[in-house]
């Protein structure tokens, strides 16, 4: 049985930065080098998926992205040896300091200048869709993970090129937030969510799993998507679950997280929550739609070949003609 991954659905994410024209490998880079400093110490496997996920992506990254990730490792005391050596940094001694890291060498000019990008080619990497595979691994990772993990994506989704979610008109997100505050304070959760899945076009069932997680980030991220105050936003959290909302951590924790998220970044994950929808929409009707054209072929009955052939049969004679 294999161990469960560092990070949930970060192998799928790779083949997202693999593709042509989408580059988030620095953003995947320092997501990973973030959580894994967290913890003061690690087990076997989880060192071992670091150094092999890290290790793909060090030699890929810009030299800004391997700076700053070189930079955190160089202070984190339980760094692997293979990643060290990768990066060029020393190891201390039993109870000497962490040398300051090696200079990185700066690479050889080359011999043309690097074409600069015209505008039209930065706007288009600034606004890259997502396929619907790739939005069903970012939304199943988000749901995947838990408080810290989900902060720190949503943190790291306001610098990515993915494709953001058109604004909601100002008209329909104010008619939306004053019915979802009147259920909210009525504790009608159903009501509440046909309402939040209506005003941001999302399906009943991603509705629901956006309302009833336990964590309330993605809840955050649909009340930042309609631009909804934070007192709004508390009062909304306090109310809609009492039972979560007379938890002081919970709101507390909740707040200082919306106060920091960005519209960008919500708007980002709710592209990815519509595109999972056509993920899903794709698998299931994929068997159909593959055999589509061997059905469309009609079946033509066989022609069976008559059991006495014209000429074969014995002549009959009449009596009374005599032939």
């Amino acid at each position: 049985m294999s161990a469960a991954p560092l990070f949930p659905g970060f192998d799928g994410l790779m083949t997202l930065s693999r593709r042509e024209g989408v580059d988030i490998r620095p953003t995947l880079l320092r997501v990973l080098t973030d959580l894994y400093v967290q913890a003061s110490a690690h087990s076997a496997d989880e060192e071992r998926q670091f150094v092999e996920l890290t290790s793909r992506l060090i030699d890929e990254v810009d030299d800004a992205t391997r700076a700053a990730v070189r930079a955190r490792l160089a202070i984190y005391p339980a760094t692997p040896a293979r990643i060290m050596d990768k990066l060029g940094l020393r190891r201390a001694e039993p109870g000497q300091p962490v040398p300051a890291a090696a200079p990185i060498a700066t690479p050889a000019p080359s011999a043309l200048p690097a074409r600069i990008p015209t505008e039209a080619e930065l706007r288009m990497a600034a606004s890259l869709a997502m396929r619907p595979n790739d939005a069903a691994e970012i939304s199943d990772m988000f749901f995947a993970a838990n408080a810290k993990e989900r902060a720190q994506i949503l943190h790291n989704l306001q610098e990515t090129p993915l494709k953001a979610a058109a604004r909601i008109p100002a008209a329909r997100a104010a008619r939306a937030i004053h019915i979802l505050e009147m259920a909210a304070f009525a504790e009608d959760v159903d009501n509440f969510t046909r309402e939040l899945g209506e005003a941001l076009i999302l399906p009943s069932r991603i509705a629901a799993e956006v309302v009833n997680d336990p964590g309330g980030e993605p809840l955050a991220c649909a009340m930042r998507a309609l631009e909804v105050s934070s007192a709004a936003f508390q009062r909304i959290l306090m109310f809609l679950n009492p039972q979560a909302g007379s938890s002081v951590n919970y709101v507390y924790r909740l707040s200082r997280l919306y106060d920091r998220l960005s519209e960008r970044s919500a708007l980002v994950m709710l592209a990815a929550w519509r595109g999972s929808t056509m993920a899903v929409a794709r698998n299931k009707y994929r068997s159909s739609l593959y055999d589509d054209e061997r059905h469309r072929v009609r079946a033509t009955p066989s022609q069976t070949r008559p059991a006495v052939q014209p000429g074969s049969a014995p002549a009959i004679r009449n009596q009374k003609s005599g032939s």
